[in-house]
């Protein structure tokens, strides 16, 4: 057998050292540091880079990444604002909140109509929106058949004057009387038409509430008939409050129950309503019912059309455990929160919630009175975690 020439035989050695040299490599980087994005930690690399798919650059992930629990130091923890309390079982409501909306009562609607035929002489309102008070002169008609009434009345009292004992006259002067009476003259005007002797075919009609004009229905110089509309009055001492809820809560709703009512931009001011009545049927072209109560609006802070906010009242609980709902992370795999086991050491915890309000959560299982739950902070550390560990904290179950 010959022999290898020697320059072969030193290939074959340098082709085995860079093998190993290789695979030395590839298990140094099997055991050094990984990269992930921390937008996107499904991405994971073995050497610095950019994340495929919104571009930040990777950063390494921690080598205990199967660890749980993160640790903060205390200045860590200042920075991330970290907030604990112990957790304890409490008294507790949640509410439905509904859309609602200030409509006009009709009660506060008065329409201003002529008592008599005849043309406007003066009208004292002439546009809408003028506030005006009960007693309030509005105009002044001029009336011919007022004024034909009035003659016929000071006949009748001649009549009834010469033949005091004569009952015909008097029921004659009985029926004048009255119809005057009807044409809306007081019995000071009748009595002073008696004593004057002189007819005056000018009536002035006073506002019969206060309120705001409208709506004007005539002008100046303009002939109306008896019963003609001359103007509308709203008053806004009450209002209506309505809000709109699907058929499938309305069981959630009773008749007088009392509710709470908010201006949108000033929540922090509330007014209770007890609801007053419950729109039987559907409202056209939509699948909603209508609810309504009223309120008092001495200052007219609540003007018609304005958007309110109604909440209802749902559960209410002495014993619940609760969070504020900023404490409670949620995601595709649920919802957790996170726990201080040990002093800095803080892991997280799968939980069930139950009903929520505007500011706390209801906690159905996964805590326990005694813990020590984050308040505030646990998006920092959602994003810490997934920052150090490259992957979303899955939670722990408390069995």
């Amino acid at each position: 057998m010959k022999k290898l020439p020697n320059i072969l035989i030193l290939l074959l050695i340098g082709t085995s050292l860079l093998f190993c040299t290789e695979k030395q490599e590839e298990a140094a980087a099997a055991d050094g540091p990984s990269y992930t994005c921390p937008m996107h930690p499904q991405i994971v690399q073995p050497a610095p880079g950019t994340c495929p798919i919104c571009g930040m650059d990777l950063v390494p992930v921690e080598r205990n990444a199967d660890q749980a629990s993160l640790m903060l130091s205390e200045s860590q923890r200042l920075l991330a604002n970290v907030t604990t309390d112990t957790v304890r079982t409490g008294t507790f409501s949640s509410s439905r909140q509904l859309n609602g909306r200030v409509a006009l009562d009709p009660s506060q609607i008065e329409y201003v109509t002529s008592r008599v035929p005849g043309r406007i002489e003066n009208l004292y309102i002439r546009e809408t929106g003028v506030s005006v008070k009960k007693g309030q002169i509005l105009y002044r008609i001029y009336s011919e058949q007022l004024a034909s009434l009035q003659q016929e009345y000071l006949v009748a009292s001649a009549q009834a004057g010469q033949f005091p004992d004569n009952d015909r006259f008097q029921s004659i002067l009985e029926a004048a009387r009255q119809r005057l009476q009807l044409y809306d003259q007081s019995p000071r005007q009748i009595e002073e038409l008696r004593t004057g002797r002189k007819t005056n075919p000018y009536v002035a009609y006073p506002a019969p509430a206060s309120g705001v004009v409208a709506e004007l229905f005539v002008t100046e110089g303009q002939y109306v008939p008896e019963g003609g509309s001359i103007m509308r009055l709203e008053g806004y001492q009450n209002v209506w409050i309505e809000a709109d809820v699907y058929p499938s809560e309305a069981s959630l709703i009773t008749k007088g129950q009392e509710v709470k009512v908010q201006m949108a931009g000033s929540e922090n001011e509330t007014r209770s309503m007890r609801i007053e009545f419950i729109e039987p049927a559907l409202q056209a072209g939509s699948q909603l019912l209508t609810l309504r109560g009223s309120l008092s609006n001495a200052g007219r802070q609540y003007r018609p059309g304005m958007q309110v906010m109604v909440q209802v009242p749902v559960t209410s609980s002495s014993a619940a455990i609760t969070l504020p709902v900023d404490a409670v992370i949620r995601d595709g795999n649920g919802a957790h929160v996170w726990l201080e086991t040990e002093p800095g050491i803080f892991q997280a915890r799968t939980v069930r919630l139950g009903a929520e309000n505007f500011n706390r959560v209801e906690i159905k299982e996964g805590l326990k009175e005694g813990e020590v739950a984050v308040l505030s902070g646990a998006y920092l550390l959602y994003s810490e975690y997934v920052l150090k560990k490259g992957k979303v904290p899955a939670g722990e179950h408390n069995h």
